[in-house]
Parts: structure tokens; C-alpha cells; sequence
């Protein structure tokens, strides 16, 4: 395998950290992922005796979780402290949410079962892929988003405020604000 870090001291989870390629063998990156695990299985569990109380989990879980925000389990997430909900926001049963970039969703948000909001890219070249590089790149979701149940949103997409996603819409650029998009790969199919 080649020195692809040659000269750089950080460990992958700082390059990681700072959006840069990495491997994702860090031991700090895998204490996170396996806390994050668990507090999704709490929470899983707690919700299904009292919604109310499991939120402190989903607190605990989430870095940013805004007052009145409703996230339904299960939940996966990679490590769960790159995420922000904002307030007022309902995500639906099974969001898939893998932020090794950060994912930011504004407030008043309605997103859809099985929506899928994925940071990480991996190289074209098939060398490195073999080699397991990867990097990530952050998704933004504005205020007053909806998403419809099984879209996708592709690393480094930002979704203007007042949109809608269609359902099932593979997102692989920008959203305009006020705009409805549809399709895979998902294509503007009107003004609001």
C-alpha cells in the first residue's frame, strides 16, 4: 500500500475531522461508532416503553437536538455528534444518517421513513478504494425542508429552505430553495 499520509502527523480521525482522506481504522473513530450503537439501542428501547423519557438518550445520541424536534427509531447513524436537528423537526421510523461529515437539518422539517443521508465518497481511482481511503463531505438540510420517504441525499448537497424531496429522489446536487425535486437522479420538477 502506498504512504498516501507521508509527513502528516495527524491520525485518520483528525484527517477525518478536517474532511480529509483517512482510513477508517482509528481506535477514538470506533470508541464512537460503538458508543453510538448502543445509545441507539437505548434508545430504540426506551422508546418503545415511554417516547417522553427516551429523549434524554436521543440527547445524549444526537450533537445538536432542538426543543420539540421528534426523531422515531430505529436510528442509524455512524457517530451521531455530527448531527444537528433543528427545532420543531419529525424524522420518521429508520434514518439512515452517516456523518462522518456533518449533517445539519434545519427547523420545521418533515423527513419521510427510510431516508438515507449519506456523507461519506470514496475515491474514483480503484487503487486507493483497495487501499480503503475514503473522506466525506458535509449535507445541509434548510428550515421548512420535506423529504419523502425513501430519498437519498449524496455527500455535499445542500437542500434549500422550503423544499420538497420527493419520494424515493436519489439528491446528487444542490437544492434551490422553494424548489420541488424528483427522480433519480433527482431533477427540479417545479417552483414553489
Amino acid at each position: 500500500m502506498a504512504d498516501y499520509f507521508a509527513g502528516d502527523p495527524r491520525t485518520n480521525r483528525e484527517r477525518m475531522l478536517a474532511g480529509d482522506l483517512y482510513i477508517a481504522d482509528d481506535p477514538d473513530s470506533a470508541r464512537e461508532a460503538q458508543r453510538a450503537v448502543r445509545l441507539a439501542n437505548d434508545y430504540l428501547a426506551a422508546y418503545a416503553r415511554d417516547a417522553a423519557a427516551a429523549r434524554p438518550i436521543l440527547a445524549e445520541l444526537i450533537g445538536n437536538l432542538g426543543e420539540g424536534a421528534e426523531v422515531k427509531p430505529p436510528l442509524f447513524v455512524d457517530y451521531g455528534t455530527r448531527i444537528s436537528i433543528g427545532a420543531r423537526t419529525f424524522v420518521n421510523y429508520n434514518l439512515t444518517a452517516l456523518d462522518v461529515a456533518p449533517i445539519t437539518i434545519g427547523e420545521d422539517c418533515q423527513i419521510g421513513p427510510n431516508v438515507q443521508l449519506l456523507t461519506p465518497t470514496h475515491p474514483l481511482e480503484p487503487q486507493p478504494r483497495r487501499d480503503k481511503l475514503e473522506a466525506a463531505r458535509p449535507i445541509t438540510i434548510g428550515d421548512n425542508v420535506w423529504i419523502g420517504g425513501g430519498a437519498t441525499i449524496l455527500p455535499g448537497v445542500a437542500v434549500g429552505e422550503n423544499s420538497i424531496v420527493g419520494a424515493g429522489a436519489v439528491v446528487t446536487k444542490d437544492v434551490p430553495a422553494n424548489t420541488v425535486v424528483v427522480g433519480n437522479p433527482a431533477r427540479v420538477a417545479r417552483s414553489l
